[in-house]
């Protein structure tokens, strides 16, 4: 399995506070079988002012502490990116890293207020080459009044991400619920883990591969953590990719959506 969102490099984010965390993580991720993991900090103006070349630093480090741990984990670069207005500038110019230097680069919406004009930011993006992949737009505060804004960037061709925490229930019912009425509406292209530590933001991705494998079927779950993630680090336009998968569009509407969501709240 390939995690293409992981806060391991220790010390420069809210992520893994020190090396030794940082290494754990890492036997961590190689137990539940991930083989090559996204170091994908975030790049934050006025909070995190992480660049280019200083993660691209921080990563080579972390490999050689890896190597010289003798933990098979293969690293590579990226970043989880906020809305900015320089994002393709950004990109253009290696300030803002894309995901192991190809068009794909994380783009991490505000969590508590949907954003103005965010299709533009995405569809510009696109416009100029790059590939966005939304990261955990099911753990949003406002997917519910703007899940149509969701659909229509998806099916514009913007990429979804779900953290595998949503899908299992570890962030709680309600990111759970749009996880799945995202996965049973053929909206999500990648599971990540978007680990941060130890404690509940482990690196695991298995079980969540587990429960989209029941859901939609092996196929589909393979895609969302190998076919999918390969292609972004060996940089395969879209197009040559599957397209996502959904449950019949009757059993991925019904009344259980709703009975789950009054739960949820």
């Amino acid at each position: 399995m390939i995690d293409l969102h992981c806060h391991m490099l220790p010390g420069i984010d809210d992520g893994a506070p020190d090396l030794e965390t940082a290494l754990q993580m890492a036997r961590v991720a190689v137990a539940d079988g991930i083989e090559i993991t996204a170091c994908t900090p975030h790049i934050f103006p006025g909070l995190y002012e992480n660049t280019g070349p200083g993660i691209r630093q921080a990563v080579a480090a972390l490999q050689a502490e890896l190597d010289k741990a003798e933990i098979p984990l293969t690293l590579t670069t990226g970043a989880d990116v906020q809305l900015c207005p320089d994002l393709v500038a950004g990109l253009r110019s290696g300030r803002i890293l894309a995901l192991g230097e190809s068009r794909y680069f994380l783009f991490e919406p505000p969590h508590h207020t949907a954003p103005p004009r965010i299709e533009d930011q995405v569809f510009a993006s696109m416009a100029a080459g790059y590939h966005p992949i939304i990261t955990h737009p099911e753990r949003l505060h406002w997917i519910e009044s703007h899940y149509e804004t969701m659909k229509r960037m998806a099916h514009a061709g913007a990429w979804m991400q779900l953290t595998s925490g949503s899908v299992t229930g570890r962030f709680g019912k309600r990111p759970q619920y749009w996880s799945e009425r995202m996965l049973d509406e053929g909206l999500v292209h990648i599971l990540a883990t978007d680990a941060h530590n130890l404690r509940n933001r482990a690196p695991l991705l298995s079980p969540a591969r587990d429960a989209v494998a029941a859901r939609l079927g092996e196929q589909a779950a393979i895609d969302m953590v190998v076919t999918r993630p390969r292609a972004v680090l060996e940089n395969v336009p879209p197009s040559r990719l599957p397209d996502t998968v959904g449950l019949p569009k009757q059993a991925a509407t019904g009344l259980g959506f709703l009975r789950r969501l009054f739960k949820a709240a």
